[in-house]
C-alpha cells in the first residue's frame, strides 16, 4: 500500500487515530506496511526484539512456552516490550491467517514515542489496559 492509501489505513487503526496528519504522515515516513502469509511467525519468544508491529488486518496467535494465551486482531500492537526494556521477547506470535501489519524498527519505533506524543500516549494507554488485565487474572 503506498502514500495517501497507507496513511489512510493508519488512521482507522485505534493506535494512530488521534493523530495529526502531520503525525500519521511520519509513522508512514518510518514504517514499513508488510503482508504476512498465514502461519509465519513474527517473533519468537526468547529472541532479542528489534520491531514493533501493529495489525491493520488479520488475526494472530500469541503462544507462550507452546501453549496459546491470547488472539491479536486489527488494531494490536505487539513486540514493544523488547524494545522498551531490551529483555528478550515473552511470547511467539505466529500469523494464523493472512496479515496486513505496520512494522516499526527499534530505531523508528523510539523515534515515533520522542516526535509524536499522541503515539506515545497510546502506546502507554495499552501497555497499562494490559497491565491491569494481568493484575485482575492475578487476583482471582
Amino acid at each position: 500500500m503506498a502514500g495517501k492509501d497507507f496513511i489512510a489505513h493508519l488512521s482507522e487503526t485505534p493506535l494512530f487515530s488521534t493523530l495529526s496528519r502531520r503525525e500519521l504522515n511520519l509513522v508512514a515516513k518510518r514504517a514499513e506496511d508488510v503482508q504476512v502469509a498465514a502461519g509465519k511467525v513474527l517473533c519468537s519468544e526468547g529472541e532479542m526484539g528489534n520491531q514493533y508491529f501493529v495489525i491493520l488486518s488479520g488475526t494472530a496467535r500469541v503462544t507462550r512456552r507452546g501453549r496459546k494465551v491470547a488472539t491479536l486482531s486489527k488494531g494490536d500492537g505487539f513486540g514493544e516490550l523488547s524494545l522498551l526494556d531490551k529483555h528478550p521477547r515473552d511470547a511467539t506470535v505466529t500469523a494464523e491467517t493472512q496479515m496486513e501489519v505496520v512494522v516499526l524498527g527499534q530505531r523508528e519505533f523510539a523515534g515515533l514515542i520522542d516526535d509524536v506524543p499522541g503515539f506515545a500516549r497510546k502506546l502507554l494507554a495499552a501497555l497499562a489496559g494490559r497491565l491491569r488485565e494481568h493484575d485482575t487474572k492475578g487476583i482471582r
